[in-house]
């Protein structure tokens, strides 16, 4: 091991090993929060899929890469593989669109009440189990040709077409035109999803610029009211979603330079894979800064 790898394998410990952390502190505080409250509010609940969505990630994807940053190399065989590529990619869809689930529910939350969103506002809580249940077996059903085409590492020799070499794996095709549906698949789901959360976002700020402009006016430039909850959790969720179309941003334009290099790039793989954890591992800490009950509790303990 030369000390480019070391020093990957130290990166990918601490993101690691820090996110996991931070993710399971907040799934207990959020059943904290419930045990109090006799029951989960719809926000918490939204936000406990997301943690335990990010926490898979890092789990199935972040070990591996530790152990390979390590030198570890030939650690999984082929079911070994399939189950954690298999979750791994389960775990990214449902964090999409548990993201865009919190997005669409904030924007109808504080969209005015004369609007036409407000017949749905009292049926929307009751709408976020059956929705992260949908998600979890549209995944499941999407991301199912991985258990196919994801094996244990593969030589020269292999008869199979490899497609990525993740070291530790193998993404096998035996089929050009499968891989092009898959693709596409996978790409309009990824697509449909951000843009649902985009524009949803979009819709937030206005009302917020709209909410902005109003209580100006009734308190005067010198003034600055509070904000209500409904606006605190609005931007907490504007902030997510940012980050989030940012980082899948910068994860397809480096996925796709990657993969059309004549020669791979160690350091730039690398690069990209440490990276692919950042939303995971460090969008837990937006959750905790944008939530008031944390610094109440402190000042509780303190």
């Amino acid at each position: 091991m030369n000390a480019t790898e070391i020093s990957f394998g130290i990166m990918f410990l601490l993101q690691i090993s820090i996110g996991v952390s931070v993710n399971v502190f907040l799934l207990l505080f959020y059943s904290r929060m419930a045990s109090i409250r006799s029951k989960f509010s719809s926000t918490d609940l939204i936000l406990g899929h997301l943690v335990l969505a990010n926490s898979i990630i890092l789990i199935t994807n972040g070990i591996p890469e530790i152990m390979t940053a390590w030198g570890l190399r030939n650690f999984l065989g082929n079911v070994g593989c399939k189950i954690l590529i298999y979750l791994y990619r389960v775990a990214r869809g449902l964090a999409i669109c548990t993201t865009c689930l919190l997005s669409i529910f904030q924007a109808i939350t504080i969209s005015p009440s004369t609007s036409r969103w407000a017949g749905v506002k009292a049926k929307l809580p009751n709408c976020i189990i059956p929705s992260c249940v949908l998600f979890w077996i549209l995944n499941l059903i999407i991301d199912f040709e991985t258990l196919m085409n994801i094996m244990g590492p593969q030589n020269s020799n292999s008869s199979f077409r490899i497609m990525l070499d993740l070291k530790y794996c193998s993404k096998v095709s035996t089929s050009a035109e499968t891989t092009l549906i898959i693709s596409t698949v996978l790409s309009l789901r990824d697509l449909l999803f951000v843009g649902l959360m985009g524009a949803a976002s979009g819709y937030m700020m206005l009302v917020l610029h709209r909410h902005h402009r109003q209580v100006q006016h009734l308190h005067g430039p010198g003034h600055s009211p509070r904000a209500m909850p409904e606006v605190r959790a609005a931007k907490k969720v504007i902030a997510l979603v940012t980050l989030y179309v940012l980082l899948f941003g910068r994860q397809s334009i480096m996925l796709s330079i990657i993969l059309n290099m004549k020669e791979k790039s160690p350091l730039l793989v690398n690069c990209h894979i440490v990276l692919g954890f950042t939303f995971s591992a460090f969008s837990p800490f937006l959750m905790i800064h944008g939530d008031r009950r944390m610094r109440i509790i402190q000042k509780r303990e303190s």
